[in-house]
C-alpha cells in the first residue's frame, strides 16, 4: 500500500515513515520546501497541494501542527497552534473530498486534551468534551474532517496520549534532569498522567489503517494509566536516582504561564483506550515500566 503522510518531519512522523518502509509500504510526504523523491508539496497557509500525491495511495495519515507545549500560550501562539491544525485538516479534508478515486482512509491526529481536565474520572471514547484550549483546538482540529466524511472516506481521530520516547517529546525534555537528579513531581503528582510508548503510537496508527471497522474517535493510549507522582516514581527507578523534588503549582505557572501550567502539566486525564482493544489491538508496552525500561535499555 502506499500511504501519504503529512507532519512527517516530527518525532512521530518520523517512526512512522521508517516503520512503514519496514513493513514493506511506499510512503509519499508532503513538505512546504522544493519536493525530492517521495516528496509532494504544499502550503496550508495559502491552500495549495499537489493532488497528484493522492494517486493510488490507500491511506493519508495527518499529523501536521504546531507544537502544543513548545512556548508560552501567547494569544498569538494559541492562534498558531489553532490555525495549524485547523487549515491543514481542511485543505486536506477538502482535497480528498474532491477526488475521483480518493483515499480508503484517513488518519487525522487528535489529543485526549478533547477531555479537558476530569480529575479520577476513567475516559473512554465515549466521554464528552472537556472545557479549556486543548478542548477548544481538538474539538476544531475534528470538526474539519467533515468533507472527506461527507465523501464516504473512513475517517479516524486518533486521539493521542502523551508520547514517550527518549528522542524527543515531554519525556526527552525530562530525561537530563531526572539523570542529574533534579526530578519531581509536578504539583501534588495525583493528577492522572496518560501516555504511550512511540512504538505503541506507530503500532496504533498503522492497526487503525488495516482494521475497517474502526470508524471515528480512538483513544492512542496505554491501558494503564498512572498518576504524576506514580510516573515520577517509575521515571527514577529506571534511572536509579532521587526524585525527591516537589515543583509547586505556582512555580510550574511563573514559568510557563497559568494557562498551559494548568492543563497540561496539573490537569487530570485518565483515558482508556477502549477501541484499541476491543477491536484486538496488543500493546507492546502496557504499563510504564515495561516501556520505560524498553525505552532505557
Amino acid at each position: 500500500m502506499r500511504v501519504v503522510v503529512t507532519g512527517s518531519s516530527g518525532l512521530i512522523g518520523r517512526a512512522l515513515v521508517d516503520a512503514l518502509g519496514a513493513a514493506g509500504h511506499e510512503t509519499t510526504v508532503f513538505v512546504r520546501r522544493p519536493a525530492g523523491p517521495g516528496e509532494a508539496r504544499w502550503d496550508p497557509e495559502v491552500g495549495t497541494i499537489e493532488t497528484g500525491a493522492f494517486d493510488g495511495a490507500g491511506a493519508v495519515v495527518h499529523l501536521a501542527g504546531a507544537g502544543i507545549g513548545d512556548k508560552r500560550w501567547s494569544a498569538a501562539r494559541k492562534g498558531v497552534i489553532l490555525g495549524s491544525r485547523v487549515a491543514s485538516t481542511t485543505l486536506l479534508s477538502r482535497t480528498l473530498a474532491g477526488l475521483g478515486t480518493p483515499p480508503a482512509v484517513l488518519v487525522s491526529a487528535s489529543a485526549i486534551g478533547y477531555y479537558g481536565d476530569r480529575g479520577d474520572e476513567a475516559l473512554t471514547e465515549t466521554s464528552g468534551t472537556g472545557v479549556g484550549f486543548q478542548a477548544e483546538v481538538c474539538r476544531a482540529w475534528e470538526a474539519a474532517t467533515a468533507d472527506a466524511e461527507a465523501a464516504g472516506i473512513r475517517v479516524v481521530h486518533l486521539r493521542s496520549a502523551v508520547v514517550l520516547s527518549r528522542r524527543g517529546g515531554a519525556l526527552g525534555r525530562q530525561l537530563p534532569l531526572f539523570r542529574a537528579g533534579l526530578g519531581g513531581r509536578l504539583g501534588s503528582g495525583r493528577q492522572w498522567f496518560s501516555w504511550i510508548s512511540l512504538r505503541d503510537e506507530i503500532g496504533a496508527v498503522m492497526h487503525v489503517i488495516e482494521n475497517g471497522s474502526l470508524v471515528g474517535a480512538v483513544n492512542a493510549s496505554a491501558p494503564t494509566p498512572v498518576t504524576n507522582r506514580e510516573f515520577t516514581a517509575g521515571l527514577a527507578r529506571a534511572l536509579h536516582r532521587p526524585a525527591l523534588v516537589a515543583v509547586p503549582p505556582f512555580a510550574l505557572r511563573l514559568a510557563l504561564g497559568r494557562q498551559l501550567a494548568d492543563e497540561l502539566l496539573l490537569g487530570s486525564l485518565r483515558v482508556m483506550p477502549g477501541r484499541l482493544l476491543d477491536s484486538g489491538y496488543q500493546f507492546q508496552d502496557p504499563t510504564l515500566d515495561a516501556a520505560l525500561d524498553a525505552l532505557l535499555r
